[in-house]
């Protein structure tokens, strides 16, 4: 029978490209997997982090063979971004990609009656062949989601198919209330004398259907009667097994959850399952932790998709690639439809490498987790128009969603748009569904623009299911202030943000799913705003799970039926003013707020109670009560409100632009722009600026101005958006540039003769 030993303890590692060692070093250091050496530098503040090439070891005995002719492999199940295996000095794989499982059979590389050496050198250096190229968010490099040794007999499922677990099963609901189930099964080495035994289980453990198909031929339907579907609401699993038998021998044996579920998606009515209209209404989800990078336990994958499931989110966006089976499973058993993706992102590369990349990791996210019920939706990219669009990328889109349906016709394609992707782009149509991903009210534009844009392209394409596949504004918990706005990085604005974005969702329920990001921050090493270098901010919760910020509590309104009352503003506890304004969120019609034990006020409302309230001097005690649940904070008034509590960026910005225009002088902003031939402008991209200092200084300072974003070669976000062009760039910044500030630009950056 097939045994599994885990491989996680005691290896040895060095964080620097020290080669192949002969035997394990006595002098590099010790560690346990998971294990990423980005763990502090992928979100630390200093705005980089270490990408290189670095080595493990560890030594281990051949496992034992009960029969002659067995095969070891080891097996990764996640090494960024790029990983070669060796055993006993040989090389025995090589892999590209960081977020899927690979094995390797190297049972003629073991030694018998002898230690093995065990080595990976794993790289998270660029590769201009491997996806990601460039994206928001670290690339961590490490042995972060362990490594097996799998012992098998001769003849054994299957373990060299992309990384696969030799089974797939397809339940298939009927109009009766019963199920078939399609199984199938890989045999590696069969011969007349195997057949594989398929057993159906329910929650219960009781088998419900049973098949017997000869190894040579293992594919068969069997009848499940009175199904017990899966939903969001009722995840229910079966399990199916499949026991590889020769004669009254069981030589393997793999196993599958599924879930018996129907379901589409229709334009006006939305995402249906079981025959019922559902909106998904959810997150997206990083995978990395505060000070541990992405090399998380079982048990932080389970409590972030408890986090999840509190929220009230039905629904997960797992980007931007293949995530943990933990998390797979946890999705299984909570009830989440998830959208599974690869790192198809940002930066379209040409080189016919990198699309076999992207079919590849393609291939390993479907093969490897088509068992799962919770996927309902295969990825094929995310805003990769930000560097323009080719014929070349548009067939590359249809080649990658043909091949999803050619590995799983059961499931849908969908796609994440950049913001500006134009509503008339040949890119539509190809996938089955499509979302956007839209930051009005953060980037630029107003956060009434949304409901709009939404309304204008479905009445443009009523053919399409359209879903908002990002939206998000930061909200770092140490700014506050009475006036919230965009820009300011407040807990406050970020909270209003969100009550604005969940009352739009749930007015246009014909919107097949949404997806906050993020459920909670994570690392970006190449960012630095709102006073926070090394991160995105844009999470519901911060980055250590520690808090749960205002906005998460707007979505519990609207997304949970268990009753609740979240008064906000906790964290903005020094008040000054003759009145404060108090906002509670609550699933309940009526929110009575007290105020030091005396009634305030008693409101009727829609997910949001706004009270006014004259603060007393010193401490004040604040009650809500809203049917059989209450909350409470302490608020004290003061003669001035802390400093800490106003990012000194803000100011900056508006004088910035302010002295921005002054420095312009006389020039003529309501004359048209001009775009002599020979000089720069605009309608450069910052790459073309970039040869010449003077302009690219100027686009930078502008960019900054409007995006807060730093935009230079070596700096910030420059990999993934130096294809842009400037013209774009102060587009997406719609309201936040100023009337005249394009013109202003560009008449500066025509005064520069191009090089």
């Amino acid at each position: 029978m097939r045994s599994i030993i885990n491989m996680n303890e005691d290896w040895r590692f060095i964080q620097e490209d020290a080669g192949l060692p002969e035997q394990l070093p006595g002098d590099w250091q010790r560690v346990n997997l998971p294990h990423t050496w980005n763990a502090i530098d992928g979100m630390d503040r200093n705005g980089s982090y270490d990408r290189g090439r670095y080595w493990y070891a560890k030594t281990f005995e051949t496992p034992g063979q009960p029969l002659k002719g067995g095969r070891v492999y080891v097996e990764v199940l996640a090494a960024g971004q790029q990983a070669t295996v060796y055993v006993n000095g040989k090389e025995a794989v090589y892999h590209e990609g960081g977020y899927s499982a690979f094995r390797a059979d190297i049972t003629n590389l073991c030694r018998e009656n002898a230690e093995n050496l065990l080595v990976i050198a794993c790289s998270n250096e660029y590769k201009d062949s491997v996806y990601p190229q460039s994206a928001d968010f670290t690339f961590y490099g490490g042995l972060y989601r362990g490594v097996n040794l799998i012992s098998v007999p001769e003849t054994h499922f299957d373990l060299d198919y992309y990384g696969g677990p030799g089974i797939a099963v397809t339940p298939k609901p009927d109009a009766a209330g019963n199920a078939t189930f399609e199984i199938e099964t890989w045999v590696t080495n069969p011969d007349e004398n195997f057949t594989v035994l398929y057993s159906v289980l329910d929650a219960e453990s009781n088998e419900v259907a049973s098949a017997v198909r000869p190894a040579s031929d293992t594919k068969t339907t069997v009848f499940v009667p009175d199904a017990t579907k899966w939903d969001m609401d009722h995840p229910y699993l079966y399990t199916v097994t499949a026991i590889l038998q020769r004669r009254n021998e069981a030589y393997d044996e793999v196993s599958a959850r599924v879930g018996v579920r129907s379901f589409s998606v229709d334009p006006d009515k939305g995402f249906i399952i079981n025959g019922k209209e559902t909106p998904l209404r959810g997150v997206s989800r990083h995978q990395d932790l505060l000070y541990k990078g992405n090399a998380l336990t079982k048990e932080d994958h389970y409590r972030d998709a408890r986090l999840i499931k509190e929220l009230g989110a039905n629904t997960i966006r797992l980007a931007h690639y293949q995530h943990n089976q933990y998390f797979y499973d946890a999705c299984d058993e909570l009830g989440f439809a998830v959208w599974a993706e690869i790192p198809f992102i940002s930066v379209f590369n040409k080189d016919p490498a990198a699309h076999q990349n992207c079919i590849s990791q393609m291939k390993e996210l479907i093969i490897q987790n088509y068992n799962h019920p919770s996927i309902l939706f295969w990825g094929v990219s995310n805003e990769i128009l930000i560097g323009g669009i080719s014929e070349q990328l548009v067939e590359n889109h249809k080649e990658l969603n043909e091949l999803c349906h050619q590995l799983d016709p059961t499931r849908l394609t969908t796609i994440a748009h950049v913001s500006m992707t134009p509503i008339e782009s040949p890119i539509h149509g190809i996938t089955d569904v499509e979302s956007y991903n839209h930051y009005f009210g953060w980037y630029g534009g107003k956060m009434e623009d949304n409901g709009p844009w939404l309304d204008q392209f479905h009445k443009f394409h009523p053919e399409i299911c359209l879903g908002l596949s990002e939206y998000g504004c930061e909200g770092i918990i140490t700014w506050h202030g009475p006036n919230p706005a965009c820009k300011d990085y407040s807990e406050e604005y970020q909270a209003l943000y969100h009550e604005h974005m969940a009352k739009v969702l749930d007015e246009r329920p014909w919107m097949w799913s949404s997806h906050v990001w993020n459920m909670f921050d994570f690392g970006c090493a190449a960012r630095d705003e709102g006073g926070v270098s090394g991160r995105n901010n844009k999470g519901l919760m911060t980055m250590d799970r520690k808090t749960k910020k205002d906005s998460y509590f707007i979505y519990q309104a609207y997304w949970t039926q268990k009753p609740m009352v979240h008064i906000c503003g906790r964290r903005y506890a020094q008040r000054a003013g003759e009145k404060t304004e108090i906002r509670v969120y609550s699933n309940q019609p009526v929110v009575a707020l007290y105020l030091n034990g005396k009634l305030l006020e008693e409101k009727t409302a829609e997910k949001v109670f706004v009270f006014e309230a004259a603060l007393e001097e010193g401490l004040n005690t604040v009650l809500a009560i809203a049917g059989d649940v209450k909350d409470s904070i302490t608020l004290e008034k003061v003669e001035k409100e802390p400093s800490i509590y106003v990012l000194p960026e803000v100011n900056e910005r508006n004088e910035g632009v302010a002295n921005w225009f002054k420095l312009a002088g006389d020039l003529d902003l309501s004359a048209p722009m001009e775009f002599p031939e020979g000089k720069y402008s605009i309608k450069d991209t910052f790459e073309e600026l970039a040869k010449c200092p003077e302009a690219l200084a100027a686009a930078s300072e502008a960019f900054k101005l409007t995006m807060n974003m730093t935009m230079a070669p070596g700096e910030g976000m420059w990999d993934m958006m130096k294809s842009m062009t400037l013209e774009t760039a102060l587009e997406m910044a719609g309201s936040l540039c100023p009337e005249g500030f394009a013109e202003s630009v560009n008449a500066k950056l025509i005064r520069f003769d191009k090089k």
